[in-house]
């Protein structure tokens, strides 16, 4: 026991006497000797010379083996401490209060390590933190490779934001730093230069298709894409713009000067396929551009032709395949091919609904009193009233009459006969209300009251579909024959009579342009007539008609016109003085009043269809309502016929062949496919094996 307590006493004094001898300051220098000792005193022993408050991980333990041959200043003496914490799997976290705290490697990181920039990048083994941006490469290719040159194990990290295209760097600032020279190295701009090639007779887009087909098989396999030319058409100059390294550039140049050669015949021929506009329609418009474009060559050659001779191109349309066969140069068939290309467009087409509401009362009441004396009487004939003369004369005409015959021989015969009642039916035909009066040897009185009252509403809804600039008209009514004249002879030999037949009904003319946007400007002539009546001459219509050009936006609804009419109407005939008096006067006066209110309002709704489904959709909407009416109808059953059902429309986008078979075809039909498949089913057995 007590030798064992010597030899502790003598290795504790021993230590002792090496920590005192390892740390000679002379003149703030420092001689750095470990050898055996534990690293919690060996950072202890650093802090104490350097004035420094360390505080140490729990988790660290170990001994320290180092020695320095030479004489360390202060700064190189705690570099010297930095590496002997890197070596040993430690790194330090500077706080903010001068405290030092010393921990693994691996938990510096995620603690509150120094930030730093290019102007305080760090030095040696210090952990630190750097955000780096990048101006010209793509962060996501340049995180791998950095991540290989950091140690992940040791606390490094290398992180990259995508949207701000920077890089977050943790590691040694030894390390940090190298990493950031390579970044500053690969970020640097690529040096392309373009180079622009002028053709003289190829067309700059069809080059271009063909130069990329080559790329596509040769440069771009197994090469980056920054290495990869680029090859862009500029059809206003007929000029191709090369991008890429020096030499790609030169081989392209190379090729397209090889392609842009002349042709050796004279001109050549293409067949136009168009999808959208009509052959003929083009054929005037490509004939006078090519004149032109003719004109201009010859002016730029000094040279003047005329006549067929000088024009050296033909442009002819094939109807039964829509298309354009043209024979011209080739600087011309480029201009005629950018022509077509940009008039073959598919045009835009325009729903226009319009909405006629027009509502109508008419009021009216008649009251008077007529009489009839031998002397005299009274009469009026304002408002609906009927004189009380052709009643009386019809009366007169409708009495039967006895007539007495004497013979020779001096006897009298007597015959009675009916009176004529056709005056008197005509006469009453015309009355309307109340109709009360009495007649008797020459004295007679007529009273008569009505009231009228009539009501109309008409709703129309007419729409059209149309292609943009093209006119089109909606008719709903009937054709009236209108006598415009007749002749005949003086012996009625040859009588002939002209008629004409009007249109009656609603009409709707439109002529839709759509412009920038989404607004429609319509040519619109909308009309909505009748028929009145007839006259003594001829038929009388009515006709509201309306002829505007107006903007509209696409799905917008706008009031074209209005109509708001009230007319009064009041008549009194009476008998001078007598048709004054108070309350008496009634019987020697007639009176009518009458009041007409109209409201008429014309709307329209424009909606563009740019595409097949909007016109999908515009087509199920209104096959839909027509759909839903009849399904009503068809619930709601026939009158006197309850086992009959109405027809109905299909659900739309049905096989309307299949739904308008009757059904007993129907049912013939399925009892063939049934039978068909039944036969089609066949047994077969294998041959037997021969022996």
């Amino acid at each position: 026991m007590k030798s064992k307590g010597i030899t502790s006493f003598l290795r504790a004094a021993a230590v002792g006497f090496g920590l005192l001898c390892s740390m000679s300051v002379f003149a703030a220098e420092y001689s750095a000797n470990f050898k055996g000792t534990e690293i919690t005193e060996f950072i202890n022993t650093i802090g104490r010379n350097l004035n420094k408050t360390i505080i140490i991980d729990p988790s660290i333990h170990g001994q320290v083996n180092v020695r320095s041959y030479n004489m360390l200043d202060e700064h190189q003496y705690y570099q010297f401490f930095l590496n002997v914490l890197e070596v040993y799997g430690l790194a330090t976290v500077d706080m903010p209060d001068g405290v030092i705290k010393v921990v693994p490697v691996q938990n510096a990181k995620t603690s509150a390590i120094h930030l730093a920039s290019a102007k305080h990048p760090g030095e040696g083994d210090e952990m630190v933190t750097r955000i780096v941006p990048v101006n010209n490469v793509s962060v996501k290719e340049l995180t791998p490779i950095l991540r290989q040159l950091n140690d992940s194990n040791g606390g490094g990290n290398v992180i990259h934001y995508a949207p701000s295209n920077v890089m977050m760097i943790t590691g040694r600032a030894a390390v940090v730093n190298r990493m950031v020279d390579i970044i500053r190295q690969v970020d640097q701009a690529d040096d392309k230069q373009i180079d622009i090639v002028r053709l003289k007779y190829a067309s700059a887009n069809e080059m271009v298709r063909v130069v990329n087909s080559v790329i596509n098989k040769t440069d771009q396999k197994d090469q980056p894409q920054a290495l990869i030319p680029a090859v862009v058409a500029d059809e206003r100059t007929n000029s191709i713009l090369v991008s890429g390294n020096p030499k790609a550039r030169g081989r392209i140049a190379r090729l397209v000067n090889q392609l842009d050669s002349e042709l050796q015949s004279y001109g050549n021929t293409r067949v136009f396929y168009l999808k959208y506009a009509h052959a003929k329609d083009l054929v005037k418009v490509l004939q006078g551009v090519s004149k032109t474009l003719v004109q201009q060559d010859n002016k730029a050659k000094g040279t003047t032709q005329s006549g067929a001779s000088g024009q050296n191109f033909s442009i002819e349309s094939f109807d039964d395949t829509n298309s354009l066969v043209i024979t011209a140069k080739p600087e011309t068939m480029r201009s005629l091919s950018k022509v077509i290309q940009q008039l073959d467009i598919r045009r835009a087409q325009v729903h226009v609904e319009a909405m006629i509401i027009e509502v109508a009362d008419n009021d009216g009441a008649n009251l008077g009193i007529q009489w009839l004396t031998p002397a005299g009487g009274t009469q009026y004939t304002n408002g609906s009233n009927i004189s009380i003369s052709s009643i009386a004369a019809g009366i007169y005409n409708a009495q039967s009459t006895t007539s007495t015959d004497y013979s020779s021989s001096g006897t009298s015969t007597s015959t009675s006969s009916d009176g004529d009642v056709s005056d008197l039916a005509n006469t009453l035909s015309s009355a309307s209300g109340a109709l009360v009066g009495f007649y008797n040897q020459g004295w007679g009185a007529l009273f008569q009251a009505s009231r009228t009252n009539t009501k109309n509403n008409i709703l129309a809804t007419p729409s059209i579909t149309t292609l943009d600039n093209q006119q089109a008209s909606f008719l709903v009514g009937e054709e009236v024959p209108i006598i415009t004249g007749s002749t005949a002879s003086s012996d009625n030999s040859n009588p002939f009579t002209t008629v004409e037949r009007k249109e009656v009904g609603i009409k709707l003319t439109v002529t839709p342009q759509i412009n920038e946007g989404n607004a429609v400007q319509l040519k619109i002539q909308q009309e909505v007539s009748g028929v009145n009546g007839q006259t003594s001459v001829d038929v009388t219509f009515s006709k509201r008609q309306l002829d505007t050009t107006v903007l509209v936006d696409s799905g917008q609804t706008v009031v074209l016109s209005g109509l708001i009419d009230n007319e009064v109407e009041q008549s009194v005939s009476k008998v001078p003085l007598l048709g004054d008096i108070p309350y008496l006067g009634a019987l020697f006066r007639s009176s009518s009043s009458s009041q007409v209110k109209r409201n008429l309002m014309i709307f329209i709704k424009p909606s563009i269809i740019r595409d097949s489904s909007s016109m999908q959709d515009l087509s199920s909407r209104k096959y839909s309502q027509i759909r839903a009416l009849e399904l009503y109808r068809q619930e709601m059953g026939i009158h006197l016929m309850p086992n009959e059902k109405t027809p109905a429309l299909p659900a739309f986008n049905t096989d309307l062949s299949d739904e308008m078979l009757p059904p007993e075809v129907k049912k013939y039909l399925d009892q063939m496919k049934h039978d068909h498949s039944n036969s089609s089913t066949v047994t077969t057995t294998a041959p037997a094996a021969k022996e």
